[in-house]
């Protein structure tokens, strides 16, 4: 799902991050998914 998507690095690096914070603004949105915006056939990430 697109959420997955956004989501797939933090999880991966989540012990390397411990105690410290994460802010997902439209700016991360936009780096972490421009790609997949890009991608006419959006229907695999919907549920």
């Amino acid at each position: 799902t697109v959420l997955e998507r956004l989501l797939e690095n933090i999880s991966f690096e989540a012990t390397d991050r411990s105690g410290s914070t994460l802010v997902i603004d439209a700016d991360y949105v936009d780096e972490h998914l421009d790609a997949l915006v890009k991608d006419e056939d959006l229907s695999r990430y919907i549920l």
